[in-house]
C-alpha cells in the first residue's frame, strides 16, 4: 500500500526553477533514499511531501487511516500522528533536556504536560534506540553536532509514525552512528513503515535503501533499485565524476577517480 503519493510536483524560489514536475510514491515497508548533488531540490522536495511547503502545482496524496487523502485536507492532528518531518541542521533555541526534547515528539499523542505510561515508554524507547539514555538529564545546547541529531531523531521516534520523511540523518554522525541510525530507518519501514530520506553517502544508500531516486537541478533523473540507479554513467551526467562501481550482494561501492565536468 502506498503511504505517500504525489503527482507533478514544481517550485520556484524566487525566479528559479528548483522542482519540477515530479511524481513520486512512498509504499508501505519502503527505505526510499533521495539522492543527487547539493542544490538538486531534494530538501525542497521533501517539505513539499512533508506539507510544509505548498507546490505551485500537483498535489500530495498521504494514507493515515487506510484512505487516500490529499494532504491539506487531513487534520493537523491525523497527520502529526501519521507522518514525521526532520530538517536537516536543526538547532534547538532553548536549553530543553534531552529526555524534554524527545517528549515532543509525543505531542500530537498527549497535549498535556503530564506525560502517561504510554507516553514514558515511546520516548524511554526513543531514547535507547538512538543511544542517548545516558544524555537523557544533558541539556541539548551543550551536545555535539552528532549527539544532537540522534536526540532529534529520538523526538521522531518518540511519536512512532508510520511515515518518516527526513533530510540528511547522517551528516553530521561517525561512522558507527551512521550505521545505527540507517539500521533503525530500516528496521522501521521493515516493520510495516515507510521511509524516505535525503542522503548524500551512496554506498550507505545502496546498503539500506530498497529503491533510489536521483535528482538533478530540480528533475527526476533515474528511479528504482541502487544498482539500477547508481551507474557510472548517471555518477558522471549528475555529479561529475568518474567512478568505479563494483555492485555486490551488500549494496553498492563508489570508488570516485576523478572529476569530468563543472558543475
Amino acid at each position: 500500500m502506498s503511504l505517500l503519493n504525489a503527482k507533478n510536483l514544481s517550485l520556484s524560489l524566487g525566479n528559479k526553477s528548483v522542482v519540477e514536475q515530479m511524481d513520486i510514491y512512498v509504499n508501505e515497508g519502503e527505505f526510499v533514499g533521495l539522492i543527487g548533488p547539493n542544490g538538486a531540490g531534494k530538501s525542497s522536495l521533501l517539505r513539499m511531501l512533508a506539507g510544509l511547503v505548498k507546490p505551485e502545482s500537483g498535489a500530495v496524496e498521504l494514507t493515515p487511516e487506510n484512505t487516500v487523502t490529499a494532504i491539506q485536507e487531513i487534520p493537523a492532528q491525523t497527520r502529526a500522528r501519521f507522518m514525521a518531518y526532520l530538517a536537516q541542521h536543526e538547532i534547538p533555541a532553548w536549553p530543553l533536556s534531552v529526555k524534554n526534547l524527545a517528549a515532543l515528539g509525543r505531542s500530537p499523542w498527549n497535549s498535556s504536560v503530564n506525560m502517561n505510561a504510554d507516553d514514558e515508554l515511546a520516548i524511554g524507547n526513543a531514547l535507547a534506540m538512538t543511544d542517548v539514555v545516558s544524555l537523557a538529564e544533558r541539556a541539548v545546547t551543550e551536545l555535539s553536532g552528532g549527539e544532537l541529531q540522534r536526540v532529534l531523531l529520538a523526538r521522531v521516534f518518540a511519536g512512532n509514525p508510520r511515515l518518516v520523511i527526513v533530510d540528511e540523518p547522517i551528516a553530521a554522525l561517525d561512522i558507527y552512528h551512521q550505521l545505527q541510525i540507517m539500521e533503525l530507518l530500516q528496521s522501521h519501514a521493515q516493520q510495516g513503515g515507510a521511509v524516505i530520506a535525503a542522503l548524500h553517502d551512496l554506498s550507505l544508500a545502496s546498503r539500506f535503501c530498497s529503491r533510489l531516486i536521483l535528482m538533478h537541478r530540480g528533475k527526476l533523473v533515474a528511479a528504482g533499485e541502487p544498482v539500477q540507479v547508481l551507474t557510472p554513467e548517471n555518477l558522471a551526467t549528475v555529479y561529475g565524476v568518474s567512478a568505479h562501481v563494483d555492485c555486490r550482494e551488500d549494496g553498492v561501492v563508489i570508488i570516485p577517480v576523478k572529476r569530468v565536468a563543472h558543475l
